[in-house]
């Protein structure tokens, strides 16, 4: 770093299309990495329409670009604005690019899209590498079936593009509960040696518990079903309630958090359905989960990576009933953790929700064992190892890179 700048800066990039996951993984290593290093200020790139809704640290910042959602052929449109998906797509990669350009960071690190969604996030690697950016490639413990990863990964060309760009690839997870998120995936070995696990990020209760939602029904103990962005979790939430009306004695009272992306109108519908039962309250969104979950004598959720890491993180029982389609990313993780005993699964058979079924396992969901009761060495070593790294890395000086062509055209948008 030049004598004139003394304070490093580290940006990071989330495609954020859909949901929450993405969003708040990257809040989490922001936050953990400006809580640990006084002079260093992140700035996250993210396309979430609900980014504002979430407290940030100090030193820490956003800049929001043009949302897009993906349509159920595969496709992808603009989220709010009347453009097509290639304007909407070249004004995202333009903000990219001209923010990189002028924040200048030290340290560059990506959510897992390697070149960002249809290689929006290609010229900016381009030319942070130039100017000797070390870039960091972060992924989730699992991505997905190795069958349906391998030919997403082949036609979006993304292999070669990280044996050329990336320095490092950062693993959210541990080899023995998630596997190789690569398998199945020709890597090459100068890729494979670049890849460290760094263990399951953890949660903590933030300052903010005066904002946490005032719930009007029920107290703590409750359990707590989640769905997290809640645009697939409305199977979750239907056989939560049925199970409820089916069984008026459970014996706690549940909290049920829509998630913020699920449809208006089953959201209505569930809000109603809660409205006549005296032991479930019914919330769409609380930006402050972690307090939620802190409150929970036990969790029913979908498994996905953040809630996951909330779960040990707070040592909860939890029993997780996750989805198939249209990635199998969830049933992975839940099957491994299942295995370890560190969770339940539960999976529907079809359509088929049988609310005694259901009804039987919360009943049963605050006998289990406590996470904390298995033991998993370097579970929740995510963020003191994702610090450790990043300071290794904003050590070195920055040097120019050659570049190695004006274009390789072995890496493509997908």
């Amino acid at each position: 770093m030049s004598e004139a700048r003394r304070n490093a800066r580290v940006l990071i990039y989330s495609h954020d299309t859909f949901g929450l996951g993405h969003l708040r993984r990257c809040r989490a290593i922001a936050h953990s990495l400006v809580e640990r290093n006084k002079d260093l200020s992140v700035l996250i790139l993210t396309g979430s329409p609900i980014i504002g809704s979430f407290d940030f640290r100090a030193r820490v910042d956003f800049v929001r670009i043009p949302g897009v959602i993906k349509l159920r052929n595969g496709d992808y449109t603009s989220l709010s604005l009347l453009v097509d998906i290639e304007e909407t797509l070249a004004m995202r990669a333009s903000i990219i690019r001209h923010t990189a350009d002028i924040f200048d960071p030290d340290l560059f690190i990506v959510d897992k899209e390697p070149l960002g969604l249809r290689g929006e996030a290609l010229e900016t690697l381009e030319m942070l590498r130039e100017r000797g950016t070390p870039l960091i490639l972060g992924l989730r413990d699992v991505l997905d079936e190795p069958a349906l990863l391998a030919p997403e990964w082949e036609r979006k060309r993304v292999i070669p593009a990280v044996a050329e760009l990336y320095d490092d690839i950062w693993v959210y997870g541990l080899p023995q509960l998630c596997g190789d998120p690569l398998a199945g995936i020709d890597v090459p070995w100068s890729v494979r040696k670049r890849m460290t696990y760094t263990g399951y990020l953890p949660r903590s209760l933030s300052a903010a518990h005066g904002q946490m939602t005032h719930l009007q029904k029920i107290t703590s103990p409750y359990l707590l079903v989640t769905t997290g962005g809640g645009g697939d979790g409305e199977g979750v939430i239907d056989w939560v309630l049925s199970a409820y009306e089916h069984d008026r004695h459970l014996p706690y009272p549940a909290l049920l958090v829509l998630g913020p992306f699920m449809q208006s109108e089953r959201q209505g519908e569930f809000l109603a359905r809660a409205a006549q039962l005296p032991n479930v309250e019914a919330i769409t969104f609380d930006a402050q989960m972690e307090h939620l979950m802190a409150a929970a004598v036990g969790v029913v959720a979908m498994g996905g990576y953040n809630t996951f890491c909330e779960i040990l993180s707070f040592d909860k029982r939890a029993l997780i009933i996750p989805r198939t389609h249209p990635r199998r990313e969830q049933f992975i993780r839940a099957a491994r953790a299942a295995d370890l005993g560190l969770i339940q699964m539960l999976t529907e058979e079809g359509n088929n929700r049988d609310p005694h079924m259901m009804a039987t396992a919360l009943r049963q969901l605050p006998q289990q064992r406590l996470p904390s009761q298995v033991v998993v060495p370097g579970l929740l070593d995510g963020l003191y190892n994702v610090n450790r790294l990043a300071q290794q890395w904003l050590a070195r000086q920055r040097r120019p890179r050659i570049r190695r062509a004006t274009h390789n055209p072995a890496i493509g948008i997908g």
